[in-house]
């Protein structure tokens, strides 16, 4: 296993962080690098709630296998190459008084596979920038300063 993390202090209350990203279909509103994002049925919110997700010219399935409001939310990311594998994203929120710490890790399985390791490193290193960027967007999403 493969990962990354990323962690900012948002200086917001946790369930002003949460309200952000529990709109789990809406994350284009706040994250620029995303052109557009909506719902896939059934649900909008909690475990089983599906987004796609356009990036430039990449379409993305994400889909919600861990919902724990405020503090925990986990999906995994369709649409990448196979050798790439199905990279899973948890976000924890840890409220620090009026502020909130937020990490993101990423994880993906890179198995024995040479090649596929080399995939997951070049993989991480992309879903780490858009981590960065959505750690900056849900900053400004949540009024706080700029992490």
């Amino acid at each position: 296993m493969t990962s990354i993390r990323r962690t900012a202090t948002i200086h917001a209350p946790r369930d002003e962080v949460w309200a952000v990203l529990g709109e789990f279909d809406r994350i284009a509103t706040w994250v620029p690098l995303i052109q557009h994002s909506c719902a896939l049925p059934p649900a909008r919110t909690g475990t089983g709630a599906a987004r796609r997700v356009q990036v430039a010219q990449q379409t993305l399935v994400e889909r919600v296998i861990d919902w724990e409001p405020p503090q925990r939310l986990s999906y995994t990311i369709e649409g990448l190459p196979p050798i790439a594998g199905v990279p899973v994203t948890t976000w924890r929120l840890t409220p620090m008084g009026d502020a909130t710490n937020v990490e993101i890790v990423t994880e993906v399985a890179n198995g024995r596979n040479p090649a596929r390791s080399l995939v997951a490193k070049q993989v991480l290193k992309r879903l780490g920038l858009a981590a960065d960027m959505m750690l900056v967007g849900l900053g400004t999403a949540t009024g706080s300063d700029t992490p």
